[in-house]
C-alpha cells in the first residue's frame, strides 16, 4: 500500500503526497573506492541533558558515536569536529576535543576506520584577539590537543585570522608556521563565507582568483605538509581551476555540496591523477551516505553512468538543504538522520532545529524522498506527521 501524507507547499497550503515506493540505494560488500570520501559528520544532541541549550553544548555521545560506526561501515571516513558538527554554532572547543578523543577511541575498533579532525582557534575570544601572534598561538593549541590524540589535522579556516590579518603576507605567516610543525599531512579547509560571514576575504582579498593564488603558494611550500585542500565556495570552476594547479599528490578534496557528483567524477585532465578528479570531504554525505557509498562503489567498479544514477538524483536535494542561508544546512542534516532513525529526535545543539521553516522541511522530505535515501520510509512518514503535528498542521 503507498504511504500518504499531506505536506505544506510553498503558498502555505496542503497537498497530498505520496510516497515514490523506490528501493534505497545499497553499497555492495567490500568494494573498495577509488576515491577518499570523508563525511563531516553531525553531532546528536542530548534533548534531556539539564542545561541552557542556546549556551551549552549537551551531546549524546552514545548515538554521536554510533551514527560515525554507520557512516565506517558504509566505507566512508569521519571529518570529525567540523562544521557540520555545529562548530563555531553551539559546538565549543572543550567539547569537540571530548568528540574527537572518542571518535578516535571507536575508529581503533573500526577495520579500515579513517578519520581526521578539526583544528582551529574558536577558542580564543575574538576581541581579545590582537595580533598574528595570538592567531598562531590558537592553532598551536589545538595542533598540540589533537596530535597528542594520534589525530590527523584539517586545518580549519580561523574567524580570528581573518579578523586580525592585513593581506595575504599575514596568512602566509600563519599557515607556514603551522605546516612546518604538523606531524603529519594535514588537510587545508578554504570555506566560503556563505557558510561562515566572518570569513569574509580569506587568504586576504576578496578576490578568489588572487586568494587562490595565496593559497597555492602556501601549498606549493610545504608540498609534502599539505595531503590536500578542500574547498567549499559552491563554484565548481574555480575547484578544477585550482585543482589543475595543485603540486603533484596534493588532493582536492571537494566541500562543493551544489556539484559533488560531477566533480568527483572527475575530467580526466592532464597526467597528474590529482588534477583530474576531486576527491570528497562533504557534509551532505552524512545525510546520504548509503547512496554516496554505493554510487562510489560503482565509480570504483569503472560505472559512471550507475555512478551518476545513484548520486545525481541527490544533488537537488543537497541544493535544498545547503540554501542560502548556507550556514543553517545543520538542521537539514540532523533532520536526516532523525527521518531515518539515526536518532530519536529531532533536537539540536544551541537550539538549532529552529533555523529552517516546516516548509522547507517538507520540500526537504520530499526531495529525499525523489533522491531515494529514506532507509526506512514508514518511519520517515511516521515521524514527518509528528513534526507536522508539533506545528498544529494535520499530515
Amino acid at each position: 500500500m503507498a504511504l500518504t501524507l499531506k505536506l505544506p507547499t510553498a503558498d502555505g497550503a496542503l497537498a497530498p503526497y505520496t510516497m515514490s515506493g523506490s528501493v534505497l540505494a545499497r553499497p555492495a560488500a567490500g568494494l573498495n573506492f577509488n576515491r577518499i570520501a570523508y563525511s563531516a559528520a553531525h553531532v546528536v544532541a542530548d534533548p534531556m541533558a539539564v542545561c541552557d541549550p542556546w549556551l551549552q553544548a549537551a551531546v549524546d555521545w552514545d548515538a554521536t558515536i554510533a551514527y560515525r560506526r554507520h557512516l565506517w561501515s558504509l566505507g566512508l571516513g569521519v571529518a570529525e569536529a567540523m562544521d557540520t558538527a555545529q562548530r563555531g554554532m553551539g559546538l565549543d572547543w572543550a567539547t569537540s576535543l571530548e568528540l574527537i578523543r572518542r571518535s578516535l577511541d571507536a575508529a581503533k575498533d573500526v577495520p579500515g576506520a579513517f578519520l581526521a579532525s578539526g583544528c582551529g582557534t574558536d577558542h580564543l575570544d575574538l576581541d581579545a584577539v590582537k595580533s598574528v601572534d595570538d592567531v598562531i598561538r590558537g592553532y598551536e593549541t589545538q595542533m598540540e590537543a589533537i596530535e597528542a590524540l594520534g589525530g590527523k589535522l584539517i586545518v580549519m579556516a580561523s574567524r580570528a585570522l581573518a579578523r586580525v590579518a592585513k593581506g595575504p603576507s599575514d596568512y602566509e605567516r600563519v599557515y607556514d608556521r603551522v605546516l612546518s610543525q604538523a606531524k603529519q599531512p594535514v588537510v587545508l579547509h578554504w570555506l566560503g563565507d556563505m557558510f561562515d560571514p566572518a570569513l569574509a576575504g580569506y587568504w586576504g582579498t576578496s578576490d578568489l582568483d588572487a586568494a587562490m593564488d595565496t593559497a597555492l603558494g602556501i601549498i606549493a611550500a610545504h608540498p609534502d605538509k599539505v595531503d590536500g585542500i578542500k574547498i567549499s565556495l559552491l563554484d565548481k570552476d574555480k575547484e578544477i581551476a585550482m585543482r589543475r594547479r595543485l603540486p603533484p599528490g596534493v588532493r582536492m578534496y571537494t566541500g562543493d555540496d551544489f556539484n559533488y557528483a560531477e566533480l568527483i567524477a572527475g575530467d580526466g585532465f592532464g597526467n597528474e591523477p590529482t588534477h583530474g578528479k576531486s576527491d570528497a570531504l562533504l557534509g551532505i554525505f552524512d545525510a546520504i551516505a548509503p547512496a554516496a557509498s554505493a554510487a562510489l562503489g560503482a565509480l570504483a567498479q569503472g560505472d559512471e553512468a550507475k555512478f551518476h544514477a545513484l548520486l545525481g538524483p541527490t544533488v537537488p536535494l543537497s541544493r535544498h538543504i545547503f540554501a542560502a542561508p548556507t550556514r543553517f544546512y545543520k538542521t537539514g542534516v540532523v533532520f536526516m538522520a532523525w527521518l531515518n532513525g539515526h536518532q530519536s529526535h529531532f533536537t539540536m545543539v544551541g537550539g538549532q532545529q529552529s533555523t529552517r521553516s516546516l516548509q522547507h522541511l517538507a520540500e526537504l522530505f520530499r526531495l529525499a524522498d525523489a533522491a531515494n535515501v529514506l532507509e526506512k520510509p514508514e518511519l520517515a512518514v511516521s515521524r514527518m506527521k509528528t513534526l507536522l503535528a508539533l506545528h498544529g498542521v494535520e499530515g
